[in-house]
């Protein structure tokens, strides 16, 4: 049995340890693992550098969109950030898929990991629907709160600037935070851990998110860790050199993330790991 996924997280499910509507079993994390995960992201982007750097460039020229957009429309910058964090974990399924492939002892492949969502292709599609909407409103929310703060009209860029900048401009900038903050949390918790879930496990999108939900409200203190890190990687990337750091960042949080779920979600029994879809792909 060469295939079976090994968890590679020292750390044994817990006595009583939480479980999912679906009886999945949830594992006990540590405030050391978030850092544990960056370590082992690192070694992957290091093993698969190939395919890393592919992906790497969709996330660089992704960054460049939301600059252009931000130069060109400033008002859309909050949903184009949201499409973005809609597209980024897609992006990230092939990551997810080489590190999985890494652990398994097996190679890494481009074009294996490019195709990767067809394994769950209704659970994917069904997952896609809900952040979709998400993202709507999320979008929506930001033309509205530009409207009721600028009621002359939509500010060019230079004007967001300067109202970012300007102290009497504060409840502006206090509700357009707390509006992205909140969608921005909601679209983390569906999808921590959601979307390596369903590659590995083949399980439906309502469970994947539910875990997902169950991991970030179950252990608050290790997952905002996790968000922050990941939160403060991507803006740093972002403030330097056009954002061309993220050639980097993002595949290292991408893979990265295979193992904060490997960490977070007990392997299924044998005999379910056998009948998900990408055992397959192992015989």
């Amino acid at each position: 049995m060469p295939d079976t996924p090994v968890t590679p997280s020292p750390q044994a499910t817990a006595p009583g340890a939480p479980e999912t509507p679906a009886g999945v079993q949830l594992c006990v994390l540590r405030w050391s693992d978030p850092w544990r995960w960056l370590v082992m992201g690192a070694r992957d982007v290091a093993r698969a550098w190939g395919v890393a750097l592919f992906y790497g460039l969709c996330f660089w020229g992704m960054a460049l969109m939301v600059a252009w957009v931000f130069r060109a429309s400033p008002e859309y910058v909050m949903s184009m950030a949201s499409g973005c964090l809609l597209l980024g974990p897609f992006l990230a399924m092939g990551l997810y898929d080489t590190s999985r492939r890494l652990e398994q002892g097996q190679g890494a492949a481009l074009g294996r990991s490019i195709t990767a969502w067809d394994r769950n292709l209704g659970g994917m599609g069904m997952l896609v629907l809900v952040l979709m909407v998400l993202e709507l409103l999320w979008g929506r929310a930001s033309l509205v709160v530009f409207a009721v703060f600028f009621e002359t009209g939509m500010p060019s860029t230079t004007g967001v600037l300067q109202a970012i900048f300007r102290p009497e401009n504060w409840e502006f900038i206090a509700v357009y935070l707390v509006v992205g903050m909140v969608f921005a949390l909601l679209v983390y918790g569906a999808t921590a851990v959601s979307m390596p879930m369903m590659l590995d496990q083949g399980t439906d999108a309502l469970t994947a998110a539910l875990t997902s939900l169950r991991v970030v409200l179950g252990q608050p203190g290790v997952m905002l860790l996790w968000g922050v890190l990941i939160a403060a990687l991507v803006a740093l990337s972002f403030l330097l050199l056009w954002g061309l750091p993220l050639v980097a960042v993002g595949p290292l949080l991408g893979c990265a993330s295979w193992h904060a779920y490997r960490s977070a979600v007990q392997p299924p029994p044998l005999s379910a790991a056998i009948t998900a879809p990408q055992a397959v792909d192992s015989v």
